[in-house]
């Protein structure tokens, strides 16, 4: 099913532009002489609703296993989806077409660590799920929900609060019932850290989203990050990646 309004601006972008991408068609199994769309359905209406009687088609003799493995990689890939039902899709190639998270992210053009933290947005709850649905989270936030022993309650407060990604992912990390990630931190002796340490501290914290440790001593010093999972270690990892 296709939304009126979804197909109304992709019409307009055609009336402009032309179909850019082309659709994907196979010879129609059951009607000699028909072609059925693989892939590029919507692109397909919108153009008919612009007017045009020619759109560009790459033909392909596939079976029906690869007409929907196609159909599906299509899908995950438009730009107005939603977190879940990428994730959906991702999950749906996954189980039924065995992709692995590496050959699926080589296949749709995104990297390892994307596949694997969008999939981990399938084990929250269904309300969480809803409020992506809705819009009223965004991918970003929900990601950080994974790991929180209360993600619902954490999610509640990120909609209420108007919390960004980094004050949400420094929640998340934090016990139940602690309200900050200052309040979580151990309390350093005034001897032990000046001012400026514990200002850089709760910089550093606020912009990673994990509780981060300055021990300085003479011209060098240690810097500790205290992460609750792996899955929070591997997007530390990707986010430190894409800043070199």
């Amino acid at each position: 099913h296709f939304g009126d309004a979804e197909l109304t601006d992709l019409d307009q972008s055609i009336r402009e532009h032309g179909v850019v991408q082309p659709v994907v068609a196979r010879p129609s199994p059951t009607q000699a002489g028909r072609y059925e769309i693989i892939a590029g359905e919507r692109r397909w209406r919108a153009a008919q609703r612009a007017g045009l009687s020619e759109i560009p088609v790459i033909i392909r003799e596939v079976n029906d296993r690869t007409a929907l493995e196609l159909a599906i990689i299509e899908n995950v890939q438009r730009t107005d989806l939603n977190a879940v039902e990428e994730a959906l899709g991702y999950q749906q190639l996954i189980d039924e077409h065995g992709y692995t998270q590496a050959d699926l992210g080589q296949v749709i053009g995104k990297s390892r660590s994307h596949v694997a933290n969008t999939l981990r947005l399938l084990k929250l709850p269904d309300v969480i799920r809803d409020m992506l649905i809705d819009g009223a989270l965004s991918a970003g936030h929900a990601r950080t929900l994974v790991t929180a022993e209360d993600p619902a309650g954490l999610a509640k407060r990120i909609v209420e609060e108007g919390l960004s990604v980094r004050q949400a992912e420094a929640l998340a990390q934090m016990p139940a019932g602690t309200s900050s990630a200052r309040e979580a931190r151990p309390a350093p002796s005034p001897d032990e850290k000046d001012a400026d340490t514990l200002a850089l501290e709760k910089l550093l914290t606020d912009t990673i989203g994990m509780i981060v440790s300055v021990d300085h001593k003479g011209r060098g010093g240690t810097l500790r990050v205290a992460y609750r999972s792996l899955e929070q270690l591997d997007e530390l990892c990707r986010r430190l990646k894409q800043e070199r």
